[in-house]
């Protein structure tokens, strides 16, 4: 006979077991901006913020936002700002025009730092409880792992030549400081497109410029500059600064059916028709979330990133021959074909490096 104690425990196990991240449950967004100004440029940070503010209001999904100065150093200041949900303010800070929107920003602010958060719970007299005000209904379980890509393209033609340097370099040091370590780099191709998935125990943030100090990365990277689609000059601040603000690739969804069992590692690109790749991340994600409630699926972990209509779907799955009827023929459903403009192609794997410790 199976006690109450017991059948809790079982759903509690299966709810650790199902470690997942996700920007499509619909709820409330808050964005946080720390923004470090230059010293003697706070005026000028706030007219052009008083610029994008009016420039803001006007994107779709955007509720509201506050600019806050620090009361102890006055080059510290706070933009918060809520969102009716998270693919609404993704899909503006990944534009183009968010890009040309905040460039009057970069002649004043020395760092900025940028966090996002579901609105979980809220209390207080501003709270007007006769509105739908959408919270997340419950909290979702971490696994110390922050994941995220970097996309960009080489020049048609030098697809052999790219891969050879992305693929043939020393391996930074993994330890970032006491708190953040380098657990997991990736790197695929389709054709042109490179795809770097990265996983990090820690700050990301900090890592990522860990990562950009190395002297083995850094010749990698000015290696790749004469092969790049996008000029770029990584001794111009303002130059790298806009190349990896354009190579970002979220992650918009992750699932853990097994965080114990290594597996094998595949990418999945996605063709999306103009428009569209958000809403195909999102039936990806139902695909996945639905894939890790099943014991038989070959699935163990999956990551969906997505910005503008580039969609990777990276998989950990069990063996490879398990996992070929999903990696070549995914359930698509009738929506989802019609957002597709090709077939689903799997990317080559350039490199897959793992911390020994990760």
């Amino acid at each position: 006979m199976t006690t109450t104690s017991e059948r809790v425990s079982e759903v509690l196990t299966r709810q650790v077991s199902k470690v997942s991240q996700s920007v499509f449950d619909g709820s409330r967004l808050r964005v946080v901006l720390l923004v470090d100004v230059y010293d003697g440029a706070q005026q000028q940070f706030l007219e052009a913020y008083e610029q994008l503010c009016n420039q803001v209001a006007s994107v779709p999904g955007h509720v509201s936002d506050q600019l806050c100065q620090s009361i102890e150093n006055p080059s510290q200041w706070l933009i918060t700002s809520e969102w009716e949900s998270a693919p609404p303010f993704l899909a503006w800070v990944n534009s183009e025009e968010h890009v040309r929107m905040v460039e009057p920003l970069h002649s004043c602010v020395r760092d900025t730092r940028s966090l996002r958060f579901h609105i979980v719970r809220e209390t207080g007299a501003a709270v007007d409880r006769s509105q739908h005000r959408r919270l997340q209904t419950s909290p979702r379980i971490g696994d110390g792992v922050i994941r995220h890509a970097l996309t960009f393209t080489v020049r048609p033609g030098t697809e052999e030549k790219a891969a050879k340097i992305l693929a043939d370099y020393a391996s930074p040091e993994a330890r970032v400081d006491d708190t953040t370590r380098l657990c997991r780099t990736s790197l695929f191709m389709h054709g042109n497109r490179v795809v770097r998935a990265i996983e990090v125990r820690g700050d990301l943030l900090a890592a990522l410029r860990h990562v950009a100090q190395q002297p083995e990365v850094r010749a990698v990277e000015e290696a790749i500059n004469p092969y790049l689609e996008q000029d770029r000059d990584l001794n111009d601040q303002e130059s790298a600064r806009v190349f990896f603000t354009r190579a970002a690739l979220p992650a918009v969804h992750h699932v853990t059916a097994d965080g114990l069992s290594q597996g094998e590692r595949y990418a999945q690109y996605y063709p999306v028709v103009s428009g569209c790749g958000m809403r195909l991340a999102e039936l990806l994600a139902q695909h996945d979330e639905a894939a890790a409630e099943d014991p038989a699926s070959p699935v163990l972990r999956s990551t969906v990133f997505q910005r503008d209509d580039v969609v990777v779907r990276l998989v950990d799955v069990r063996d490879a021959a398990g996992a070929e009827p999903l990696l070549q023929r995914p359930e698509h459903t009738a929506e989802l074909k019609s957002l597709l403009d090709g077939e689903v192609v799997r990317m080559t794997l350039v490199t897959d490096r793992r911390s020994p410790d990760a």
